[in-house]
């Protein structure tokens, strides 16, 4: 019998804890989803943002504590990429910005109808207003963040709920004194497509 590798843990944990969220709006997601999926040869990649996976090791919602240890305890061993660079936002928010995919068209498992994995963002971090074709559902696995959608004020929302964002709205979200860690799944729509920024 072949050992389990890393990517094929992580992506039983991340399927468990999906399990344990409220079902709308994420079943229609999950409904989507072949588990049964083919493992890419991917080359790991560290960044300097997955230094914040310590903390929020000691701060994230009981039930995604599993999922987050291991995530953390293995970080050296997955593909974490950025999209932009600090022509875009700038060093800071490079040095503090981060994601993984685990399965979609360019991460640990194939799959092109739902893309889905994590994104890391350290303390004090503003995510400009961006939007997307792509649906987009957010979990906070961490608490302390501001989320806000199209011309609306940012509000908290807490870890463990379930953040939808429609085809093409805009949406931002920022961070005070901790890191967050955010569970994401993409779908309907280009799965690698870089967000547009709103002007």
């Amino acid at each position: 019998m072949m050992a389990t590798t890393i990517p094929q843990t992580l992506l039983q944990l991340f399927r468990e804890y999906l399990g344990t969220l409220p079902a709308e709006p994420l079943a229609s997601y999950v409904s989507e989803i072949n588990w049964d999926m083919a493992a890419r040869a991917v080359e790991p990649g560290t960044l300097a943002c997955l230094g914040y996976l310590d903390r929020v090791a000691e701060i994230a919602r009981p039930e995604a504590l599993r999922l987050v240890r291991f995530l953390a305890e293995h970080r050296q061993a997955l593909l974490w990429q950025q999209t932009y660079t600090a022509a875009d936002f700038g060093q800071h928010f490079v040095d503090r910005y981060g994601w993984l995919e685990l399965f979609g068209t360019r991460g640990h498992f194939a799959n092109e109808n739902v893309a889905a994995g994590f994104l890391i963002l350290g303390p004090e971090v503003v995510y400009p207003d961006h939007h997307h074709v792509a649906e987009e559902i957010y979990v906070p696995l961490t608490g302390g963040t501001e989320w806000r959608k199209e011309t609306g004020d940012y509000l908290p929302r807490g870890a463990g709920e379930v953040i939808h964002h429609p085809s093409n709205v805009n949406h931002a979200m920022r961070t005070r004194a901790e890191p967050l860690l955010a569970l994401y799944l993409w779908r309907a729509g280009p799965l690698a497509q870089k967000p547009v920024v709103s002007n």
